[in-house]
């Protein structure tokens, strides 16, 4: 589920849609969380597609540790790629905003952290565009993901979390336990589906 304070807005033929914040969001507030409405699709159930839903999936998705597509039941399939991300993914379950994201701003994440089968060729004009993201960026930036996601998670009480409630019970009390300095930090590697055999070519996505 995404934050109450964003929409989708269309942003070009292009890029299509993108999601946006409506109202500020300061840094460590959980911008997305996993919860129990989203749609879990096992890699024997995606097989089992006609390639026009297969489609769909591969386009609004992201893969899990498990192998698992998550196909999210609102807007948050939306959000869009940006190396100068404002939002990332954490070890527990939920995406967290990495700065404060101001209203009007569009919101935005990691897509290396996203298991990706395929290489994904990007267009972006900001300073350190990547130029493509893929799973194998995990060993290359996983240290600093962690680092923003340690940093933004210290803010996580200071502010205002409508969507912690969706959070399922374990998951919290080891968020808590870290927080407290009682626990050990979940990384973002936690995230990484060991890698597969690349058996298509390369695809390219804007």
């Amino acid at each position: 589920m995404m934050h109450p304070h964003t929409q989708v807005r269309f942003i070009s033929d292009e890029m299509g849609c993108g999601v946006f914040a409506t109202a500020f969001i300061p840094k460590g507030t959980i911008v997305y969380v996993k919860d129990e409405l989203e749609l879990e699709i096992t890699p024997e159930a995606y097989a089992e597609l006609e390639p026009v839903l297969q489609e769909r999936v591969e386009k609004y998705s992201y893969i899990d540790e498990r192998g698992v597509r998550i196909v999210s039941w609102d807007h948050a399939k939306y959000v869009n790629h940006c190396c100068q991300c404002n939002s990332i993914s954490t070890g527990y379950g939920f995406e967290i905003a990495i700065r404060d994201i101001q209203p009007g701003e569009e919101v935005t994440d990691e897509y290396g952290l996203f298991n990706l089968q395929w290489g994904m060729q990007l267009y972006c004009s900001q300073p350190g565009c990547r130029g493509c993201v893929s799973a194998e960026d995990f060993p290359v930036w996983g240290e600093s993901w962690d680092e923003k996601a340690k940093n933004s998670l210290a803010s996580l009480r200071l502010v205002d979390q409508p969507l912690l409630p969706l959070v399922d019970r374990e998951t919290r009390t080891a968020l808590e336990a870290y927080l407290d300095g009682r626990g050990i930090y979940r990384s973002v590697f936690s995230l990484q589906r060991p890698l597969e055999p690349q058996l298509v070519p390369t695809r390219k996505r804007v």
